[in-house]
């Protein structure tokens, strides 16, 4: 019965995605909710049935009271069948309709509805580009991903648990009423006056209190996150004190929009209870004079009397659900900040894959400041030969890093073009582009799971002797053979913490080295690939460094200019530019800013902070 019903709804149906969601509140759940609108028809019409079962019954037990006036033979005689049909009734057809009730909220729509937005909130940021979480916390954007979608989905269960409910409820109330006496729905209706104009005050200010307490539990988020990524030089700079000074502002912040949102509900439940004697004194009394004016029955008297006590059971529970509907509301809409916000870098309408052929780069007019008048790249022109070795040096903000983004597609350039095999990267598939190239980066940070997952996210349909292969290339097997982690999963299964943190800085970067082995991608781009090794160990990769740029076009950005003295030509950057090119010899034949850099390494490294 349970799968029947968690299985009506698959959260992970195929859909159109956008680029661009819907930036407004109710058109961004109302794209989310296509796939449930036949359940939400369904809750929808259920809670106005169960709303209709709980009236019959107040109804039916005035009329009890009534009948219960006779001789109890003459009742039973009279009455007896009509009796134990409401008893089946109670019995059998009312748990019949809560029962069909919960199941539809509770296991079709709440864990569905709440994944459906999970996956493609997920799956819209992940298509976001390198630049904009550059902008942000990760702590945050996870947080937003995680809080979102049950705040959602309580706002959903709401909606047809109280709000659909208590409307059909209200409007059953003044029947029952207006069937006992027309004029009991007078007090009936001046104090639903009153107590949704109690509701709209409190709805007003719940909403961005909420938001405001939504926004400031994320930046709370964020910031202790950062600090537990970076707790190594949290540790290292001995700034315990300084960074739970950091927290504090944030935590404390939180407690100040959390404090002013109870002060609402505090009021409003004070005030609610204020109605609430009013309504029973009100319409009780009434109906209490009418009977004793001789025109109203002793059942219409309890009618409206349990009517009256119930809808006091209620009113604090609907607006209990109202306020949490809008408060859930509030964190939806924080979360759209993240969730919803366009993609900034995009395939081209017509993108086709890339058809690489040769692995030819060529570069013009190529500019991009970051938005910034100095910084990044200034009109550079450059193209790179097929299977060409290129190396890649300059003072740090030459704009080394930032050539390599472009070409990787991780921001739009401002100005000029890149092509590679005479096709503009622009106007291919992202992810064409970047299956074309393999890099090590400097920072050889590794995904939190085992050495196996990462050295296969190069190619993940290698097989095993391809993967050990590419680990002995990089001079990785034999250390990760002897890896155990505290579960004990031992080797390849062994898992390798938080961006590799169980691995020193040389480890990871051969598990980088073994992983783009493995993808083999006819572009290689290399940023500082040994920077983590020492000495011996460079030594012995630099066969494989040299075997793995066989064939293919490099770009090699290094500060050890012994490593890349060796390349075909070798490009010098300044301020954005390039300022000399040519083989090591020539360029140190020629005096210029090569040769200084040169004359001024110790051990191999490049001074990049000298002076000119």
């Amino acid at each position: 019965m349970f799968r029947f019903f968690e299985n009506l709804v698959n959260p992970y149906v195929d859909y159109a995605e956008t680029d661009r969601p819907p930036q407004r509140l109710w058109p961004f759940l109302l794209a989310y909710s296509q796939p449930f609108k036949g359940l939400f028809i369904g809750a929808t019409l259920l809670s106005i049935v169960v709303a209709g079962v709980e009236l019959g019954l107040i109804f039916a037990m005035g009329w009890v009271v009534d009948i219960l006036t006779g001789e109890p033979a003459a009742v039973w005689d009279a009455h007896g069948t009509t009796l134990i049909l409401l008893a089946l009734f109670v019995l059998l057809v009312r748990p019949f309709f809560q029962a069909l009730d919960v199941l539809v909220l509770n296991n079709a729509i709440m864990p569905n509805f709440a994944t459906l937005i999970r996956w493609r909130a997920h799956r819209h940021v992940l298509r976001q580009s390198v630049g904009w979480f550059e902008n942000d916390f990760a702590g945050r954007i996870a947080n937003r991903i995680v809080q979102t979608p049950p705040a959602a989905g309580e706002a959903v269960f709401q909606v047809f648990d109280a709000v659909a409910y208590a409307l059909a409820y209200v409007v059953g109330a003044m029947l029952v009423l207006g069937d006992a006496d027309p004029r009991l729905m007078i007090p009936l209706a001046l104090w639903l006056l009153l107590y949704f104009g109690l509701l709209r005050w409190t709805i007003t200010r719940v909403g961005p209190a909420s938001q405001a307490s939504s926004d400031a539990r994320s930046e709370v988020t964020g910031r202790i996150v950062d600090a537990y990524t970076n707790i190594h030089s949290v540790k290292m700079f001995a700034h315990h004190d300084r960074e739970l000074a950091y927290a504090k502002d944030a935590i404390e912040n939180t407690r100040t929009t959390f404090r002013t949102e109870m002060r609402l509900y505090t009021i409003m439940d004070i005030a609610l209870t204020l109605l609430n004697g009013l309504l029973i004194v009100s319409v009780t009394g009434f109906a209490i004079a009418l009977w004793m004016a001789g025109e109203a029955t002793t059942g219409g008297v309890a009618a409206a009397a349990a009517l009256t006590l119930r809808l006091n059971a209620m009113t604090g529970w609907i607006m209990w659900a109202l306020t949490t509907l809008f408060r859930q509301l509030g964190v939806v809409a924080e979360g759209m900040e993240t969730i919803a916000q366009p993609l900034a870098l995009t395939d081209a309408v017509d993108a086709k894959p890339l058809a690489l052929t040769e692995g030819r780069i060529e570069i013009e007019g190529l500019s991009h400041h970051y938005g910034r008048e100095a910084g990044g790249l200034d009109r550079i022109n450059l193209t790179i030969q097929p299977g060409e070795k290129i190396g890649l040096i300059g003072r740090s903000g030459a704009g080394k890093s930032t050539l390599v983004k472009l070409l990787l597609r991780f921001y739009d350039a401002e100005t000029g073009s890149i092509r590679i095999d005479g096709q503009d990267i622009g106007k291919v598939t992202q992810d064409s582009l970047r299956l074309a190239i393999g890099m090590v980066q400097q920072d050889s940070s590794l995904l939190h799971r085992s050495v196996r997952d990462n050295i296969l996210y190069g190619r993940p349909d290698a097989t095993e002797e391809a993967l050990f292969e590419a680990a002995r290339q990089a001079q990785a097997h034999d250390f990760i053979m002897d890896l155990e982690d505290p579960q004990g999963r031992k080797g390849y299964d062994a898992q390798v913490g938080e961006r590799g943190v169980k691995l020193s800085g040389g480890q990871r970067q051969r598990v980088t080295l073994a992983r783009v082995i493995l993808k083999d991608a006819p572009i290689l781009l290399l940023d500082e690939a040994t920077s983590a090794l020492d000495s011996e160990v460079e030594a012995a990769i630099q066969d494989t460094l040299y075997g793995m740029m066989e064939g293919k076009t490099v770009i090699a950005i290094a500060h050890r200019l012994s490593t890349i003295a060796q390349m075909d030509r070798i490009l010098v950057m300044d301020q954005g530019r390039i300022v000399e090119e040519g083989s090591h010899e020539a360029l140190l034949a020629s005096g210029g800013l090569y040769a200084q850099f040169w004359a001024r390494q110790s051990g191999g490294f490049l001074d990049t902070e000298a002076a000119e």
